[in-house]
């Protein structure tokens, strides 16, 4: 038998694995404290709700990247402190981060995380980390659709310009 046949969670990781794991520990530990003072900014009771399903997804996230960079003997990332809790009508409003750009800032997050998840399974050689980045990539279409119909329903969805002239046949 060799050193990749037997149990998954029995194989080394490869450094793309160990880099991908690391690297989406610590981009998770810097969104959640950005996705804390969004929560403080936020006016929309819709958004409040995604953005702490988003949080709490990523924290879930944490607790499978960590005890597998753990059990492999790799040190963690650095994460930021929590976020204290602010009212909405203590922040200045010139300071204020606006609903649709909270919305439009998750969104593109969770696009940027679909391609990573995409890029982390098809760079996997231990089955259990392909398929859990499989499980990552799943929830974060979740929550993208749930984001694209708050976005359309509030109207803070901007369009690239549509196409609605089709050519004669």
């Amino acid at each position: 038998m060799g050193i990749l046949s037997g149990n998954p969670k029995d194989e080394p990781l490869h450094y793309g694995e160990v880099f991908g794991i690391w690297t989406n520990l610590a981009t998770n530990n810097g969104l959640i404290a950005a996705y804390q003072t969004f929560f403080n900014h936020t006016g929309d009771d819709e958004l409040k709700k995604l953005i702490d399903e988003a949080v709490q997804g990523m924290e879930e996230e944490n607790k499978q990247l960590e005890k597998i960079l753990k059990v492999n003997g790799i040190g963690l990332p650095p994460a930021p402190p929590e976020r204290p809790e602010a009212r909405l009508e203590d922040i200045p409003p010139g300071a204020r981060f606006y609903d649709p750009e909270i919305s439009a800032s998750l969104s593109m997050n969770v696009a940027a995380g679909l391609v990573a998840c995409s890029q982390a399974m098809g760079m996997s050689i231990r089955e259990d980390i392909g398929l859990m980045y499989g499980q990552f990539h799943m929830n974060k279409a979740q929550i993208g659709v749930k984001l694209l119909r708050l976005n359309k329903i509030k109207g803070w969805l901007v369009p690239p310009p549509l196409h609605v002239d089709f050519p004669d046949k």
